[in-house]
């Protein structure tokens, strides 16, 4: 059964995004979930770096086979990691659709992608998350953040440290802290 029309919100391709620590130019665009891009082609996709729906790029991967590295999916609130699995390693980019702050199924999307399938490339959020969850998805596994609100992204910097230390074991720091202080002495 094909999937509904989207009709919330898509997520949005700012210029410049956070990329591991600092501020960067997005040289990725975002093809949204509509249904334009239903009957899209890979011939008729335009060169260069482009993230493509889930579905999109399920029905195109084997004629956009050649131009792996310039290839990337976006998963919506609604989509899995399971349903991206292991092809996610042939990924250069696996961006996590947040349509709300209060929507937090991406957290959890992310962290499935770093910890049960391996995933070593770019783990973008985009959507609307918020300033205060920036340091919640970092610990997720998220390295890159399209952020949405009005703040240049150069002010939201030091949100990816907000605390400078954790209880919980997380995708950036696998012992809990009772852990890493009984080895530390």
């Amino acid at each position: 059964m094909p999937k509904p029309a989207k009709t919330g919100p898509q997520p949005q391709n700012p210029a410049q995004l956070i990329r591991d620590g600092r501020v960067v130019r997005n040289e990725w665009r975002l093809l949204p979930a509509d249904d334009e891009n239903a009957a899209i082609t890979a011939e008729a996709l335009a060169p260069g770096k482009v993230i493509l729906p889930l579905p999109v790029w399920r029905r195109l991967r084997e004629d956009l086979a050649e131009r792996g590295d310039e290839i990337g999916v976006w998963l919506d609130s609604d989509e899995t990691a399971d349903q991206l699995g292991d092809d996610a390693g042939q990924l250069p980019l696996v961006a996590v659709h947040f349509p709300a702050f209060a929507d937090g199924r991406g957290f959890t999307t992310g962290r499935l992608l770093r910890e049960r399938y391996g995933y070593t490339g770019e783990l973008r959020a985009v959507g609307g998350f918020i300033r205060d969850q920036l340091t919640y998805l970092r610990r997720c596994g998220f390295d890159a953040f399209a952020y949405e609100g009005e703040e240049d992204p150069a002010a939201l910097l030091s949100s990816l440290r907000d605390f400078s230390d954790s209880y919980q074991a997380a995708v950036d720091e696998s012992q809990p802290i009772f852990r890493r202080r009984a080895l530390g002495g």
